[in-house]
Formats: C-alpha cells, structure tokens, sequence
C-alpha cells in the first residue's frame, strides 16, 4: 500500500536548536535548548514579535542554508521514498523556496516541496491525501490530528504536552522507521 507521507522541515528533518546561535548572537541572549520549551521563541526570550520578523528577513536564507539535518533523517527518508511519496510541508515562506530546495538536495531528501507560508498545513495535507504527518510543532500536530491525518509528533524540549487521537510521539528517526516497519506490516 503506498502511503501519502507528508514531512515538516524545521525541526523535524533539521536539528530544532540549530538557530539558536544566531538567535542569541542577535538578541544577545543565551537560549539554551533546554530553555526552548515553547515553540514560540518571542514569548521564551519576552521579544515583540516585530523584532524577530526584522531578524528572520535579515538572517532566514543563512539559517535554512546552514541548518543541520537530524540523525538519520535523509536515510529513513529515502527508505520510505522506494514504497511510499514524500511531501515537505514547511511553513516558510514562498522567498525561501530556492534556498530550502537547495538544501533538501544537497541533503540527500528526496521528495516534493510545498511551501505553505504560515503555520495552518491542514489545507495542504488534505489536498495531498496524507496518510501520516510527521512534525515537531504541537498546535500544527493538533490541528492535523483533528482533521484526521496520524501525525508522528517528533519529540523536542517545546512540544510535551498531552497527546490526543491520531498523534503518537516519537524519539527519532529511526523511532519514526520503526513505526512505519509497523504500519507496512499491517498492510501487508
């Protein structure tokens, strides 16, 4: 049975804390990953959003040129690509399209891009017939779980909080091939 799988970018395929050094070099901070337990990092350093919308237009394209990606993740990808398709749905915006390609490629992920710009993937998920979500922020987890689409909510230190129908939470990638070991197993 081939599977609609649809992949978040930052923090799901990438290291969730990899920005952080520029984050703190700009705000002059010291955010520690330990310290990000929200996903919205203005309320975690109490920053008017304006601020970080003026860093994110002056630091974006470096910082998705230069994220790192997680343990794994390009390899289970390409594993689950040979039986199943491969969406990255990423709330970044359109201007972000050539740098985010680039990486994915050079990164060994295999797969097609959608670029949502912003945070709802609902829409985009349903028009792709997704099977299984795979994220790290919990609002978006939560609303695609509502919607009916089994999300792997990929565990970071701003995301454990309670679990509803439809989400399960996983370490890491190679949780994540576990999991769908499983779920290939079932089907066949």
């Amino acid at each position: 049975m081939r599977l609609n799988i649809c992949v978040d970018i930052d923090g799901t395929i990438t290291d969730p804390y990899y920005w952080l050094k520029d984050i703190n070099e700009y705000f002059k901070s010291d955010l520690k990953p330990e310290g990000l337990v929200k996903f919205d990092v203005c309320r975690v350093l109490n920053i008017p959003e304006e601020d970080y919308d003026v860093f994110y237009d002056l630091k974006g394209e470096q910082i998705h040129r230069e994220c790192v990606p997680r343990p794994y993740a390009s390899e289970v990808i390409k594993e689950l690509s040979k039986q199943h398709n491969i969406y990255f749905v990423t709330a970044r915006p359109e201007k972000y399209r050539e740098v985010s390609q680039r990486w994915l490629d050079d990164n060994g992920f295999i797969g097609k891009l959608f670029m949502v710009g912003g945070h709802d993937k609902v829409g985009q998920a349903k028009e792709l017939n997704c099977d299984y979500f795979i994220e790290d922020r919990y609002r978006n987890a939560v609303k695609l779980a509502q919607s009916g689409i089994n999300v792997f909510l990929i565990d970071t230190n701003y995301n454990r909080y309670p679990l509803i129908e439809n989400m399960k939470r996983v370490n890491d990638w190679m949780d994540i091939k576990r999991e769908f070991d499983k779920v290939e197993n079932i089907a066949s």
